[in-house]
């Protein structure tokens, strides 16, 4: 199968690059540099994938069997059309266009089918409104003009490699025999999806003879409390610290944000839920989630093997004293 990656080189692509290359496909990745450290194996095109013009010049003549969209700018953000108009460029040279949604793309809500509706043309944040775009132009794509678009929509992707700060977040704190701040009941669910079956669901979704048009919730199937989460990562690494609850509105009068620099949760990770159903997936993808537990303690170990980092603690410390503090009084 000769395929082509729209990014490739991240967290997800890295997978999926590896995957590809052992099941003996061709591999080319299209990104903003000019080499990369896939290997020689991988073929290397040069664009901004935020530029169209740039994006079809890159692409301009050649044929696949197999497109997968990875690529965002968390900068500037990707827009529909950056999307769109590289499918329909590609239309007819194509066997399968793979795009990278999220559970975003929905906007709010739990335990959303595939058919339920995404969020607004509004929606006031910029990654949820281009998710849901991006997708409501490929599939109008697909039904005028017969472009052959599949959509996957992972919630939060965890896994060996994750440059994001999420895992090694609470394993840096056991490891250091720290507490572990538990943001309000610890009640506000969480999704999770390995990055191999995800992965596995993306190359699934090329042949799979009745994907052609549809989009698929790609996740664990049971949605994880945050207490229940922290107790996973116990169990992962087989050791415990310290959990400390703190109301959500204390936090973030601190100072306190998901997405930092005053991390308390890890990166992103305390945000309102939104989870999703898989049934569709396992019946059209047969796809078969790794157990969380399994997956963590296969991410544990990379970690042990890879991860260093000097980490500040200032921010914690001072929730910390202060929640000390309120109790005494």
């Amino acid at each position: 199968m000769k395929t082509l990656i729209i990014g490739g080189t991240q967290f997800i692509g890295r997978h999926l690059v590896a995957s590809l290359l052992k099941g003996g496909h061709d591999v080319t990745i299209l990104h903003r540099r000019h080499s990369h450290d896939l290997g020689k194996k991988v073929a290397n095109l040069q664009a901004d994938r935020n530029d169209p013009a740039a994006v079809q010049a890159a692409v301009n003549g050649k044929s696949f069997d197999a497109v997968f969209d990875l690529a965002y700018d968390w900068e500037r953000g990707t827009p529909a059309k950056a999307v769109s108009s590289l499918a329909h460029y590609l239309t007819g040279n194509i066997g399968r266009y793979i795009y990278m949604s999220s559970v975003a793309a929905y906007g709010d809500g739990l335990n959303h089918h595939e058919g339920d509706a995404l969020a607004a043309d509004d929606h006031p944040d910029a990654y949820v409104r281009n998710k849901a775009q991006t997708e409501r132009a490929l599939f109008r794509l697909h039904q005028r003009h017969g472009t052959p678009v599949v959509t996957i929509r992972p919630p939060f992707v965890y896994g060996p490699g994750n440059p994001i700060y999420r895992e090694q977040f609470f394993w840096d704190r056991i490891r250091d025999k720290r507490a572990l701040i538990l943001p309000g009941d610890g009640r506000r669910l969480m999704q999770f999806v390995f990055v191999k079956d995800l992965v596995s669901a993306c190359i699934r979704a090329v042949d799979a003879p009745n994907a052609l048009g549809h989009a698929f919730n790609i996740s664990n199937a049971r949605p994880l409390t945050q207490a229940e989460l922290i107790d996973a990562f116990f169990t992962s690494c087989g050791k415990t610290t310290p959990v400390v609850r703190i109301p959500r509105e204390r936090i973030l009068r601190c100072g306190g944000h998901p997405m930092g620099p005053n991390l308390y949760f890890g990166m992103y990770f305390d945000l309102p839920p939104i989870t999703m159903v898989i049934s569709k997936a396992q019946r059209v993808l047969t796809f078969k989630p790794t157990p969380f537990a399994d997956g963590l303690k296969e991410t544990y170990k990379w970690y042990v093997r890879n991860h260093k980092r000097t980490m500040d603690y200032g921010f914690e410390d001072h929730l910390l004293a202060k929640d000390r503090a309120q109790l005494a009084s």
